[in-house]
């Protein structure tokens, strides 16, 4: 499987402006796969208490933070997603020399949700999703299908003060510290000599296979990756013109130049075709812990064609109705054995009403113009909104209990009048 998918951003003083972190993913998928946006309150639990993932039921902790994720509705981890002490994390597809054709385990994206619920810093992610590996390990179909598509997983995870990119392969991992500047990765080994935490097995292993020496300087992304590190640098990959879109805004980078970013279709970040962009998310999230952290998740494919609505972490929040897609329980195709015999209909109310817009936009060009110049608008209006909370904070959190779903009905209306 060559990588094909998936790109995420992180920018940090003194890269963005403002003295905050802008965090950024598009998630690309399977093009018929529905893409929901769920919040999910802190919540204690009773000791021996387990916790059903995708394929495989581990332990539950005794207290999870409230999070908010943008997940493939079939599954139970996330593709990206942040929690209430505003540390954010996305995951990346990545094979090397290690084969990714495991049993089932935990999906990556399992460990994305798992690292949000359990951990309160950036850091504290990178253990959490560590320890579940060694213990559980991860494997399984990435796609609701029966081809087995499968892949190992890297992560890129920020909090109010740092980033830290974690790169594994099977069980064995390397992580990097990112304090200052802009970071992305795509699907392929990004960390190279620089390594500020590691398991500690993975030079022997690697040493082992005959993949490494034991005597030249260590370099994770060489030694168990397919490709060399100049590949990664390779004109015209994603990775490349992502950090060139980067390095352009450099000082610069707020929450609308990440929102660029993920619309751009020149560069294959916002990605056409069998695999597209499905869903995206961009959060701010100011240094200052006095201030809330605000994240957008369009819940809808193609960042071009979608809006960016504005979730924040109030005492209250309520739950995402119109972006949670149907649940089919135990009768779900993907619980029985053999699993992926059938699909069922996991269009979410939003999803129902932006297909037919983004459709009109496609093959109307005077109409579709009108329609996204609307769009726009809304999200411009939303935005400005926000930006008094990130620069003021909250008084009354009460009132931004249903802020998510108040922009989705005014996006819905929209369309509805569309």
């Amino acid at each position: 499987m060559h990588p094909s998918s998936c790109d995420t951003f992180v920018a940090l003083p003194p890269s963005s402006e403002g003295q905050r972190i802008i965090f950024g993913k598009n998630s690309d998928r399977p093009c018929d796969e529905v893409q929901e946006v769920l919040y999910f309150p802190a919540r204690d639990y009773s000791p021996e208490e387990k916790v059903e993932c995708t394929y495989i039921e581990i332990e539950q902790v005794a207290h999870t933070y409230a999070v908010v994720l943008s997940k493939p509705a079939w599954l139970w981890g996330a593709e990206m997603g942040a929690n209430e002490h505003q540390v954010c994390i996305g995951n990346e597809a990545v094979w090397g020399r290690e084969s990714a054709d495991g049993d089932e385990a935990l999906l990556g994206m399992d460990l994305v949700r798992l690292g949000l619920e359990r951990a309160d810093t950036a850091e504290k992610a990178v253990n959490v999703i560590t320890e579940l590996l060694e213990k559980y390990g991860q494997g399984g179909s990435c796609m609701e299908d029966e081809c087995g598509f499968t892949y190992h997983n890297s992560f890129l995870i920020s909090d109010r003060k740092e980033a830290w990119l974690l790169e594994t392969s099977g069980k064995y991992w390397a992580a990097e510290r990112v304090e200052a500047g802009y970071r992305n990765i795509s699907n392929q080994y990004g960390i190279t000599t620089k390594i500020d935490k590691e398991h500690p097995g993975m030079r022997e292993y690697a040493r082992s296979k005959g993949w490494w020496n034991g005597k030249s300087e260590f370099n994770f992304a060489t030694v168990y990756s397919f490709m060399t590190t100049a590949r990664i640098e390779a004109s015209g990959s994603r990775y490349c013109e992502g950090k060139t879109l980067l390095e352009k805004s450099n000082g610069h980078i707020t929450g609308a130049t990440m929102m660029g970013i993920l619309r751009d279709k020149n560069s294959g970040i916002n990605m056409e075709g069998m695999f597209m962009t499905t869903g995206s998310m961009v959060s701010v999230i100011p240094t200052n812990p006095a201030l809330p952290g605000v994240h957008y998740f369009t819940a809808t494919p193609d960042p071009e064609r979608s809006v960016f609505k504005p979730f924040i972490f109030v005492e209250h929040a309520n739950d995402l109705k119109a972006t949670t897609s149907p649940s089919y329980g135990p009768d779900d195709p993907v619980k029985k054995k053999p699993r992926f015999q059938s699909k069922p209909d996991r269009k979410h109310e939003l999803f129902v009403k932006h297909e037919p817009v983004a459709a009109i936009i496609d093959t109307y060009k005077d109409k579709g113009k009108g329609i996204k110049e609307g769009m726009m608008k809304l999200e411009k209006e939303w935005m400005t909104e926000m930006e008094k909370i990130l620069t003021e904070g909250v008084e009354e959190p009460d009132l931004f209990a249903n802020l998510f779903s108040n922009c989705v009905q005014e996006e819905m209306a929209k369309y509805s009048n569309s």
